[in-house]
């Protein structure tokens, strides 16, 4: 192995790490922190788990590409940020290796092979690391490649040549691997790794057997090794076989197995609310799978009438709502449950957007055509239906929300800076409740189904008593007990009237809550509120009577008069009266000259110049004196 001396530490923006030169590669990461002065410290730690033992060389394969994953953007699905890491990784790797391929003006190419490792010059496991960087640049690109062929298709053969490029950098691995001098742990996972590369390109050919045959080899050796090592790393290995099986699972149904389904959607219940890549994983699996059911399917019926459905997004979406409504169903937590409502919503939402693009084509094509628009198109009838189901999930969303804070709100409270559940935030919910019902009895198409309105008539019922019973305890709370008390009977109205209106409507209340029981509630809430509003009465202390006297009489008007008037210290004291009475006061005098329209003036007329008649005459006349 070339010898390389000890060199002053080499430091990398591109990637922040400090690299040290010297037999073996030490490699730092500066970890940032928010407080300035501990910007320049670095802590030292093996990134690489590479270690020589005295068995062989050795390679933790499985923990390298997940902890560079983690590290270089994978958390966040970011496949360049990690591609841009290898290829920077491999030519730290090839330089401090002294395995460069040619120079600047010249490419020679170089492989690592078995003799290689066979010597004792290159008996360092950064070889072999150097194989597992370049088939994880090229996975790494496949990916990104993967992400970018949604929108533009022709991605998608850049995509296949990629993942062969890695599978092939696999088969180098676990070829190098086979050298006597490699230690048996890396050998299975060189041949793990090489199964999983090989199975994703089968997978993405769909070639179904052969992929299914790949994973499950890979598969098999991780639970192997898991059960081999300590449990520490059979975390590690546990976690690999978690992200393979919906792959199996996959296959499986594309080669027949109808079950395979119901096992992927058990696989997304049990990964929780945490979402992540293998919740987004799985949700692909089974869109890709409902893709494949959804082509037999061609029609819907509802309230009575068949419809055709033409669009292939609303046909996947009404093949996977039962099962959406079943994962439902079989939630184990409140936080799984509310996931997956958000889940269906947006696939309904999506599908109710699809739908209306195609009502635009649709009423073009009548504008062009004259047609009277007298009965609701098959394609408006199914948009009703798809806004009858996204309301219809808002209400039982929002009603499993409203049960979670009941039982909250009969918890006691331990901890009073902490702010509890109060009646007001079910009082927000129920208000959204009925908002949507308001909204089902509008849709078109519907108007004169008068069973349906009668249900959504009912149902609203049922709600208002619910919201009407949850804004007498918020009046309950603050002691008004007279209006808690109205309230209540209120309550029972509307319970009564279901109860007589359900009769006539069969199978109306069973997705409704139970009305009888709200009735029990309120009847003990009646007896505690008359009993707490008579303690309330009892342990008020008597008034004065000279505190019961109410008069708005302004204090300084009434000084020599006591009573206690608690509105003095309040921000509207009564202290005079504003703006004041008006009252008379003398006034300057005003004087009228009434002589003087009786006065006769002298006549002024010889006093007054007459003016001559004008024009020349008149000037002539004027200069000789016979106009005077």
């Amino acid at each position: 192995m070339q010898h390389i001396g000890c060199h002053p530490p080499l430091h990398s923006e591109e990637d922040g790490c400090t690299h040290y030169l010297g037999k073996g590669e030490i490699s730092f990461f500066r970890k940032m922190a928010s407080d300035k002065q501990n910007e320049g410290k670095i802590l030292p730690i093996d990134e690489n788990k590479e270690n020589t033992t005295e068995d062989g060389i050795g390679l933790e394969i499985l923990q390298i590409i997940k902890d560079s994953q983690q590290q270089h953007g994978l958390r966040h699905g970011d496949y360049q940020r990690y591609r841009g890491y290898c290829s920077r990784r491999l030519r730290r790797l090839r330089k401090t290796l002294g395995f460069k391929c040619g120079n600047r003006h010249k490419f020679t190419g170089k492989k690592v092979t078995v003799e290689m490792l066979s010597d004792n010059r290159y008996s360092d496991n950064r070889y072999l690391l150097l194989v597992l960087m370049e088939a994880e640049r090229a996975w790494s690109y496949a990916m990104q490649l993967k992400q970018e062929a949604n929108t533009e298709p022709r991605k998608r053969f850049h995509l296949l040549s990629r993942l062969r490029k890695a599978a092939k950098h696999g088969e180098r691995l676990e070829k190098l691997c086979e050298s006597p001098r490699v230690d048996a742990k890396t050998k299975l996972e060189a041949q793990a790794y090489t199964s999983y590369l090989s199975g994703m390109v089968r997978f993405e050919l769909q070639e179904w057997k052969a992929a299914m045959e790949a994973f499950n080899k890979c598969k098999t050796i991780y639970e192997k090794l898991a059960s081999a090592f300590t449990e520490e790393l059979a975390v590690l290995y546990h976690q690999r076989v978690e992200e393979i099986s919906p792959n199996i699972r996959y296959c499986a149904y594309n080669i027949g197995d109808q079950n395979a389904m119901n096992e992927l959607m058990q696989m997304r219940l049990s990964a929780g609310g945490g979402g992540g890549m293998m919740a987004e994983k799985l949700e692909a699996l089974i869109t890709q799978t409902r893709a494949k059911q959804a082509a037999t399917m061609s029609e819907v019926e509802w309230r009575g009438r068949t419809v055709p459905v033409k669009i292939d997004k609303a046909r996947i979406f009404l093949l996977g709502l039962g099962d959406n409504e079943a994962a439902i169903a079989q939630a184990a937590n409140e936080e799984t449950k509310e996931r997956l409502y958000e889940t269906l919503l947006a696939e309904c939402r999506d599908t109710i957007q699809a739908v209306r693009e195609e009502l635009k084509t649709e009423a073009k094509q009548r504008e062009r055509s004259d047609e009277a628009s007298g009965k609701v198109s098959n394609l408006q009838f199914l948009h009703s239906y798809l806004i009858y189901i996204k309301l219809w999930t808002v209400v039982k969303r929002n009603e499993s929300m409203a049960h979670m804070l009941q039982a909250k709100l009969k918890e006691p409270q331990t901890d009073e800076n902490k702010r509890g559940t109060r009646p007001q935030d079910l009082i927000r919910l129920y208000d959204i409740i009925l908002q949507s019902l308001a909204e089902l009895s509008t849709l078109q198409g519907l108007e004169e189904d008068l069973t349906f309105q009668k249900e959504v008539a009912l149902k609203m019922l049922v709600y208002k008593a619910y919201r009407c019973f949850f804004i007498a305890q918020s009046y309950v709370l603050v002691k008004k007990w007279s209006e808690a008390l109205v309230l209540y009977e209120r309550v029972l109205k509307y319970a009564m009237e279901v109860q007589s209106k359900a009769k006539s409507l069969n199978n109306s209340l069973k997705d409704l809550p139970d009305v009888q029981e709200l009735i029990t509630e309120v009847n003990a809430e009646k007896y505690s509120l008359q009993a707490a509003a008579i303690l309330d009465t009892e342990d008020a202390p008597e008034a004065p009577a000279q505190q019961k006297v109410k008069d708005n009489t302004p204090l300084c008007e009434r000084l020599e008069t006591f009573h206690l008037d608690p509105t003095l210290v309040g921000k509207q004291p009564n202290l005079v009266q504003f703006p004041p009475d008006f009252q008379p006061i003398p006034c300057k005098p005003l004087f009228f000259d009434l002589a003087l329209n009786h006065v006769a003036f002298p006549p002024l007329d010889d006093k007054v110049e007459q003016k001559g008649k004008g024009g020349l005459t008149g000037y002539i006349k004027g200069i000789f004196g016979f106009g005077s």
